[in-house]
């Protein structure tokens, strides 16, 4: 499993763990790496909220580290699925997806996207330190929840990094990645824990999503499809968290 996690970072982060030949394989069958991989992005990324400083600023420093760590992969991969999301025909979109350039469409999700995603910030720096952190942490294991899920369950759409990773592992490999997920819940202050369950939930949902419209639109899994998966069942869980928090 350590070699799959440094497998994992390597692949999902810029932080300079190493990993090599030997940490790819492993990770490309081993779901339960993206969570762990998750938990450490996610409390990389809440250590903003835990800083005495006002609100925008705390969002502000949330959404910076956030993507010092994982760099702009994903998003890249979400831009690209924002340009094929504008194209006509499976040929045309699969021609976007290779397009260097970024059209309207990509600039266009990937816009609302981080807007989002900061609106998103500032409801949940508001909710307090403690309760922000672990939402956050629970934000970005949902993601790779969502990433591990389409990795077990999704077909592999066109030869890439996508294909070396989607259909690697079985469906069962699943049970080790909600098993990882767990946690993320066990350690909730009181009252805290329904806002928990629902971030770590709606992040799979947006990843099935994105599955079944990358199946449906583009031949299969690919790895732009996986990045926007990720990007989006952030937001996505992020906001559901904070609305269940405010609610319950």
């Amino acid at each position: 499993m350590l070699t799959a996690v440094r497998g994992a970072l390597a692949f999902l982060t810029r932080l300079p763990v190493g990993g090599g030949e030997a940490g790819w394989d492993a990770f490309r069958t081993t779901p339960a790496a993206f969570v762990v991989a998750g938990y450490v992005v996610g409390g990389l990324a809440a250590l903003p909220l835990l800083v005495p400083v006002p609100v925008p600023t705390v969002a502000a420093l949330y959404l910076a580290t956030l993507y010092l760590v994982t760099g702009v992969t994903h998003v890249d991969g979400l831009a690209d699925c924002g340009d094929a999301a504008a194209a006509h025909g499976v040929d045309d979109r699969r021609s976007a997806l290779k397009d260097s350039r970024t059209g309207v469409g990509g600039v266009l999700v990937v816009g609302l996207v981080l807007l989002a995603l900061a609106f998103g910030a500032l409801g949940v720096a508001g909710a307090g330190p403690r309760i922000a952190a672990r939402l956050v942490l629970a934000t970005e294991v949902s993601a790779k929840v969502g990433m591990a899920t389409l990795a077990a369950l999704g077909t592999p759409g066109h030869e890439g990094l996508g294909s070396a990773v989607v259909g690697e592992a079985e469906a069962a490999a699943l049970l080790p990645v909600v098993a990882a997920a767990v946690p993320a819940v066990l350690l909730a202050p009181t009252g805290s824990a329904p806002a928990l369950v629902v971030a770590l939930t709606a992040g799979p949902a947006v990843a099935l999503l994105v599955g079944r419209w990358a199946t449906n639109h583009l031949g299969g899994v690919t790895g732009d499809a996986l990045g926007a998966a990720n990007e989006l069942a952030r937001v996505v869980a992020l906001h559901a968290g904070v609305i269940a928090w405010t609610l319950w």
